[in-house]
């Protein structure tokens, strides 16, 4: 999820080096140039994904105790929801005037809603007024629902809702992003 922090930091750097602005003179959809950065971090995410993998698996002794479809549908689901975020990347990498901004801005909301979430913590342990905001949080669905495929364990309504959260983040954000990306480099 962190590597989708990538999307922001490469949007501002093509901006501010000029790239967008030859890219703008082909005879192309201004959104191929925002989408092509966000599938091209997709694959690095899953490229990041499968190295992750090896090293917890060989080195660490990490094991998939589910099924393989489940191994894959929990690995689909983080692939989507990364690529979701990425599109919230977009939008900040245009919004902000530099590559160092960029850098702050994709990284500091991330912290907050990964730590108010179950991926380091069980919300029923957080305190009464934090833990419906955690378990309402993007962030946990996703978590909850790969950790349930990966051990095996019945996913119940998660896997659908972190589909259809990062379905209604990718729509949300790709419109945004798009728009501002079109109102920033018109001639």
């Amino acid at each position: 999820m962190f590597g989708s922090a990538f999307t922001s930091i490469g949007l501002a750097e093509d901006l501010s080096k000029g790239l967008v602005d030859r890219l703008r003179s082909l005879p192309m959809s201004r959104a191929a140039v925002i989408v092509g950065r966000t599938v091209s971090d997709l694959v690095r995410n899953v490229i990041t994904f499968f190295v992750m993998l090896a090293v917890a698996y060989w080195p660490i002794g990490f094991r998939f105790e589910g099924s393989v479809v489940e191994a894959v549908l929990a690995t689909l689901i983080l692939l989507l929801f990364s690529y979701a975020l990425s599109w919230v990347q977009a939008l900040i990498g245009l919004s902000v005037s530099s590559v160092e901004a960029a850098n702050s801005a994709g990284f500091i909301w991330m912290f907050p809603m990964t730590f108010v979430s179950s991926a380091f913590v069980d919300p029923a342990s957080m305190p009464d007024w934090l833990e419906p905001i955690a378990d309402a949080n993007p962030f946990t669905i996703v978590t909850n629902a790969a950790r349930a495929l990966h051990n095996g364990n019945p996913v119940g309504n998660d896997a659908v809702w972190a589909i259809a959260w990062s379905v209604a983040i990718i729509a949300i954000f790709a419109g945004l992003s798009i728009r501002k990306f079109n109102s920033s480099t018109s001639a």
